[in-house]
């Protein structure tokens, strides 16, 4: 049934365009036709919408195409909540009516709910929409995945926790008429590297792309084998990121455990894409628009567009976000700047209405995006994956910040092609996502914190003679636990402080673990230290006795007297795109 015969094309949901029918059991999409409505059962719909009318199910009757009011043909599933011959948009009163779906909501609380990571998880939306055992099956037949162990988080999110997903886009020569990209021989290298950070309130996010020439350390990590076993691929030091995967049988799990080292995110998923994704996407939604400051004519990537907007997709979209000789100054990093911009214009086109009320694009797309996916196992399944996009559309495009982690030109090199993190910069960037704190102006979450640092610093506290605390070292600083008890004895007058040596584990954020009975010292001793509010963790029961707090110094410990508290702002000069905001390549 077309926007027109329902009403306004702005108000159609997306889920009324599955209609269940009675006579199979199915969930069949119900397309436009000329003389008539049709359905196709998920199998039949295919990824273009290029249909064949025929049979509902296998060994049933032909559906015969006839006048508007489907005269000459079997019974029509009704629309769910609409009463067959009522008038339109009528809810149903029959005797069944009360076990109808309910009126859908506003138009811009459902748009809200649409996903935007890049295309990758767009048919979600699909999967939220429907309900048809046959159509999970079918998206989930198309997913791959890969066990990545102990790298990511088994389960699909954790409450009450930010969320981290690593996007990588491979440099491998799969697919047709993809010979000519990428690396001839490369087994898959992490090409495109994007790690979106998804605030503890869901409010914002940060998309931190991570250059593939950035030099840095590879850890030892364990993939699983085709026969089920562990094998450990030994770390490389000083060497370039992209090689974190495909390079010495690496899977993305070894991916994952490098850029944990790098910004010290503990990286919950990953969701890894090839160079047919990025044309089948753009096909899918009918077309990206990307803006350009200049014509652009490139004979090696064959992109050739004129300047100002157009509309691109399949090759010239892929052509667009690989070129490296028509932008900037031709490096890497004026290639991230550009494939920001085109993920930020799919962003916007996928929560477009031209999408939305378009159940042939949210089929292409959901079908085209499952098939280009391959996921950890913690979230390798429609069910998994729909349970993640309910967390993850709460968020609004305005609130989702595309960064680039900062660098310089590596100084080891006499003519440098690599990259190094900067000195500063960066990890004022990864201290700003590891407190969770947004890149862009949140009043929700500027409220939250302003209470929570209020509360810390709210009541009394215990004079330095009374507090007493163990210290634990869970960084990588060699001799921090003495170090800060040396301090805080010494220069803070806390006496009853301890060395416990090591921490059972390494963590990447400093905690103070305190009882409710001795919040006046855990008030006290964040003020000394800096810490931040998120640092200190509150137990359920009174200490007894002598029993002192534990403060365990993570990954984020510069030093005893340094202050704790994460940078409130970004660094100046970072290279940053709006995802609500057009920008023209340059």
């Amino acid at each position: 049934m077309d926007a027109q015969s329902r009403g306004r094309a702005d108000e159609i949901d997306p889920a009324d365009q599955w209609v269940l029918n009675p006579q199979t059991g199915d969930y069949e999409l119900r397309l436009p036709q000329s003389g008539g409505d049709s359905y196709r059962t998920p199998s039949a719909a295919g990824p273009r919408g290029s249909g064949r009318r025929g049979t509902a199910h296998e060994g049933g009757g032909e559906r015969r195409s006839g006048g508007r009011n489907g005269e000459g043909r079997g019974p029509v599933p009704e629309q769910r909540g609409r009463r067959a011959n009522g008038p339109r948009g009528q809810e149903g009163s029959g005797p069944d009516s009360a076990g109808r779906r309910k009126r859908k909501q506003p138009k811009a609380r459902r748009k809200k709910a649409l996903l935007w990571t890049g295309g990758v998880m767009a048919f979600l939306l699909v999967g939220l929409s429907v309900g048809g055992y046959a159509l999970y099956q079918h998206f989930n037949g198309n997913l791959n995945t890969v066990d990545v162990g102990d790298a990511g988080n088994k389960d699909v999110i954790t409450a009450n926790a930010p969320v981290n997903i690593l996007i990588i886009g491979t440099d491998k020569r799969t697919g047709k008429g993809n010979e000519g990209y990428g690396d001839k021989s490369s087994p898959g290298h992490a090409d495109t590297n994007i790690l979106f950070h998804v605030s503890k309130d869901r409010t914002n996010a940060t998309a931190l792309s991570i250059p593939r020439d950035l030099i840095t350390d590879i850890p030892d990590c364990t993939t699983k084998q085709p026969d089920g076993t562990d094998k450990v691929i030994a770390g490389t030091k000083n060497t370039r990121f992209n090689v974190s995967l495909g390079q010495e049988g690496r899977d993305p799990g070894c991916t994952m455990r490098t850029v944990e080292d790098i910004t010290g995110l503990k990286v919950d998923h990953f969701m890894m894409v090839d160079f047919n994704a990025v044309k089948e996407l753009t096909t899918a939604v009918g077309g990206v628009k990307v803006c350009l400051a200049h014509p652009v004519k490139d004979p090696d990537s064959h992109l050739d567009l004129p300047e100002g907007e157009s509309k691109i997709q399949g090759e010239d979209a892929l052509a667009f976000v690989r070129t490296r000789h028509s932008f900037g100054n031709q490096s890497d990093l004026d290639r991230i700047k550009v494939q920001q911009q085109f993920i930020a214009s799919m962003i916007r086109q996928m929560k477009s209405d031209d999408t939305l009320t378009s159940p042939t694009k949210m089929y292409s797309l959901a079908d085209a995006a499952t098939k280009a996916l391959t996921v950890d196992k913690g979230i390798g399944s429609i069910k998994k994956l729909t349970a993640l996009a309910k967390e993850l559309g709460k968020i609004e495009t305005k609130n989702i910040t595309f960064v680039t982690a900062p660098v310089i030109d590596n100084p080891a090199e006499p003519k440098p092609v690599t990259v190094v993190l900067h000195p500063e910069k960066a990890d004022q960037l990864f201290a700003m996502m590891r407190e969770d704190t947004s890149l862009t102006e949140v009043k929700e979450q500027k409220k939250a914190a302003k209470s929570k640092q209020d509360a810390l610093l709210k009541g009394t506290k215990a004079a330095a003679a009374d507090v007493r605390v163990d210290v634990l070292n869970g960084g990588d600083r060699a001799g921090a636990a003495q170090e800060t008890v040396t301090w805080l004895q010494n220069e803070q007058g806390v006496l009853k402080s301890t060395n416990k040596a090591n921490a059972p584990e390494k963590i990447s954020k400093t905690t103070l673990e305190y009882a409710p009975n001795q919040a006046d010292q855990a008030r006290a001793l964040a003020a000394m230290m800096g810490l931040p509010g998120s640092a200190l963790k509150k137990g359920t029961t009174n200490a007894e006795g002598l029993q002192a707090m534990v403060l365990t110094l993570g990954a984020d410990f510069k030093g005893a007297g340094v202050p704790i508290t994460g940078p409130t702002k970004a660094p100046e000069d970072i290279q940053k795109v709006e995802a609500d905001k057009q920008v023209c390549a340059k």
